[in-house]
């Protein structure tokens, strides 16, 4: 027949001289209309709960995922100061000082990566003679940044079970082990609030050694309290024991990390904050059955199940729960902390961080 290339499946036409492709009859039309994924980048830290995500077991709807396992610190920075990704987990306490600025960038969904009791992470100087927790009220405090999460929690705790007034201290900001640390958000914190940067060269985990600050609040504990544990030491030696005495009593397993999209990608695809919620669920649901496993453990702890079976115990089967319903409580304290230490300017509500699509599902 005039005008085809016989020997091929591919119908082509020849037109002065050359040949062009015409259309493969053996393409599938559900092939031609198949539209590709969009191609999303998220940053979070190598968690059990999000492994499967970061492996492909579990992909969300609709989207290729490339995730960057970053360190937090990293991925906080990076996300904060130049918006680098397009999904990242973040400082729940740096997310809602995002929220007071005229331009939002992020919008949330329920998700939290990390969360941790911070009874543990209270570090004193031997020569500042603190004994209890309320030895810390007027006290010279050191504070990696003064709007860490961790660190909002932790005033927060001491202001409602022991009655440490977060304004009656004198904070100390800076690096714990590196020296030039700076706020990776800009403060604009009430005049009642004494917030100073340390020296160029000082470090705070150097500083409690020598008696220069009495305390520190942080995420991680310093150095100094595993190299000169004759000079500092922890406020709750027993921390595992007030930690589950202070959630008996309160419900709150404090919420450190949320996950957070960029605000422009979200607007131009609503779905988006759905597709990957279901997804961080069903990956968590994995981590859940993976530590039931008893007759092969996941895990290289040897006391894996007595463990599990405590935490059980004292804070139900589904102890890290997502969505907002479930958490509301430990939001909202966490909201009225955040707005009492001065880090936002109007008490935000719970419903005010998150994309509305995740507050309620389809029912059959």
């Amino acid at each position: 027949m005039p005008g085809l290339v016989p020997g091929t499946h591919v119908l082509k036409k020849v037109v002065d001289g050359r040949v062009e492709p015409g259309r493969d009859n053996h393409k599938k039309s559900g092939e031609e209309k198949r539209m590709p994924k969009l191609q999303m980048t998220l940053a979070c830290w190598d968690y059990d709960r999000t492994k499967a995500l970061a492996d492909g077991t579990v992909q969300p709807e609709g989207i290729e995922l490339n995730v960057l396992p970053l360190v937090v610190e990293e991925t906080f920075w990076r996300m904060l100061r130049h918006r680098e990704f397009d999904a990242a987990e973040l400082s729940l306490s740096s997310y809602c000082v995002s929220l007071m600025k005229e331009h939002q960038d992020f919008v949330a969904i329920p998700v939290f990566p990390s969360r941790m009791f911070r009874h543990s992470c209270f570090a004193v100087s031997a020569k500042s003679g603190i004994r209890e927790p309320k030895d810390l009220a007027g006290k010279r405090i050191g504070n990696p940044e003064y709007q860490l999460t961790a660190i909002v929690w932790m005033r927060g705790i001491l202001q409602d079970e022991y009655g440490v007034d977060p304004a009656g201290c004198r904070y100390f900001t800076g690096g714990e082990e590196e020296p030039g640390r700076e706020e990776k958000l800009k403060l604009d914190l009430p005049a009642k609030f004494k917030v100073t940067p340390i020296g160029p060269t000082q470090t705070l985990s150097r500083m409690i050694a020598d008696g220069e600050i009495d305390a520190i609040y942080a995420p991680r504990l310093p150095s100094t309290i595993h190299t000169e544990p004759d000079k500092v030491k922890r406020l709750f030696p027993n921390y595992v024991e007030v930690e589950q005495a202070y959630f008996r009593k309160t419900k709150i397993f404090p919420i450190m990390h949320v996950i957070a999209l960029r605000r422009d990608l979200y607007e131009a695809n609503r779905w988006i904050a759905m597709s990957l919620m279901k997804a961080f669920v069903e990956a968590q649901k994995r981590t859940y059955a993976d530590l039931e496993m008893i007759a092969s453990q996941k895990t290289m702890l040897p006391w894996q199940s007595a463990h599990l079976e405590e935490t059980k115990r004292v804070m139900g089967k589904e102890w890290w729960p997502y969505g907002l319903a479930a958490n509301r409580h430990t939001l909202d304290t966490f909201l009225r902390y955040h707005h009492e230490q001065g880090l936002s300017q109007r008490r935000l509500a719970p419903e005010e961080l998150f994309a509305p699509e995740t507050f309620e599902a389809f029912k059959i």
